[in-house]
């Protein structure tokens, strides 16, 4: 038997999608928008050295085919990233209608997302009264603060203070169907936090609202920090994943990062998270001790939430130098026969316009198979590629690329 790691590079998006003319950042399209290439653009032009010099260094994923997967995406150069690839690479291409997390993370599993997701008007208010009322019900507020399109960290700087003074909690959302809840830990309580998003949950869930969103946080006013302890709760999928394909056939499952959130635990045994460092570490663990036949699925979010939405080129640029500088022992350490692909769920172009995600292909790059391109894929290649490399039934409909 084999093993088999499914590893998300969280918005490591590179360019070429399609439709990207019908996506927006504010009034801009996505059109052009290349997350991995405009960051390897601005390293060489030296204009993301905060932190960091020089030319873009990722020598174990450019070897794998992340550069080349751009290039065959987009056409746009990536400076620095030029190696002749050894895995098995190519680039996938999603058709769920969404920029967002759950779109890309199930279709990445095998199932498009069959319908449009509800989204928030970005307006004040931006939620309808019931939503509001019944908020400050089940927090025993009198009312709640935000109401609004922000960024998390933002909104945190302009209301943290009052929700602090008042215990209103803080609520908002993006151009992604999100409800998100700021708290604070100590002051409001991060077990009252999560209770209240869970018992929204259902309500919104029933609106086609794909997550509701715990954002707790620490600290003082002009020093409010959110926490590792953010806890999505995600409509549970309409069908079966590849998670439950694995499970069903008898095989373990262990997730990392918020993998179990986004599936609402569907098809997974067990789950670690912590921060993107704590869970390469776990990642590492997971490829010295994983048993025979299991799978791996892990989501390495922080590129996304620390840096892309935050527009930080340089800080998007030196996590990826991070994780190719961690990933590096670990592909060694895979066993004959595992199979480890690396790929994204959407980007988020730190050039762009906005605070959102961008609509983009994204790299699929294969440690442990023979070296060649695989092209243009789609984006339920992964789960029937991961499906039949152990052995697990799929749907016929999904071509695997192997």
């Amino acid at each position: 038997m084999t093993r088999a790691f499914l590893v998300v590079m969280d918005s490591v998006g590179i360019g070429g999608a399609p439709d990207a003319a019908e996506y927006f950042n504010g009034d801009l399209p996505d059109t052009g928008a290349n997350t991995l290439a405009h960051i390897a653009q601005a390293c060489a032009l030296g204009r993301a050295g905060e932190g960091r010099s020089g030319a873009l260094h990722l020598p174990h994923l450019d070897a794998l085919g992340l550069g080349a997967s751009c290039r065959l995406a987009s056409g746009a150069e990536v400076p620095g990233l030029e190696a002749v690839p050894a895995g098995l690479w190519g680039a996938a291409t999603e058709h769920s209608r969404g920029k967002d997390t759950p779109s890309g993370h199930w279709e990445l599993a095998g199932l498009p997302v069959p319908w449009d997701w509800t989204v928030f008007p970005k307006q004040i208010p931006a939620f309808p009264p019931d939503l509001t009322s019944l908020t400050a019900e089940l927090a025993g507020t009198e009312g709640i603060l935000g109401n609004c399109h922000a960024s998390g960290t933002e909104i945190l700087k302009d209301l943290g203070a009052e929700h602090v003074r008042t215990g209103k909690p803080i609520c908002y959302t993006s151009v992604d169907s999100v409800f998100q809840i700021a708290a604070h830990e100590a002051h409001f309580g991060l077990d009252r936090l999560l209770k209240l998003c869970a018992e929204l949950a259902p309500y919104l869930h029933a609106m086609r609202v794909g997550r509701v969103i715990a954002r707790p946080f620490v600290g003082e006013a002009g020093d409010f920090k959110r926490t590792k302890n953010r806890r999505d709760f995600a409509l549970t999928p309409p069908g079966k994943v590849l998670t439950n394909w694995v499970q069903e056939a008898g095989h373990p499952v262990h997730a990392i990062g918020k993998i179990g959130d986004i599936f609402s635990m569907q098809g997974i045994d067990s789950v670690s998270k912590g921060t993107d460092a704590e869970l390469m570490q776990d990642l590492a663990h997971q490829v010295a001790t994983a048993p025979e036949g299991g799978l791996v699925f892990a989501n390495f979010v922080e590129f996304d939430s620390l840096y892309g939405h935050r527009r930080d080129v340089s800080g998007y640029a030196r996590a990826l130098e991070w994780f190719d500088a961690a990933l590096g022992p670990i592909l060694e350490k895979l066993r004959l026969g595992d199979l480890m692909i690396l790929t994204a769920d959407h980007g988020n172009d730190p050039t762009w316009a906005g605070t959102d995600h961008t609509r983009e292909r994204v790299p699929v790059l294969c440690a442990g198979l023979a070296g060649g391109e695989i092209g243009l894929v789609d984006f339920t290649a992964v789960a029937a590629s991961v499906a039949q490399h152990l052995g697990v039934a799929h749907p016929q409909e999904l071509r695997s690329f192997l």
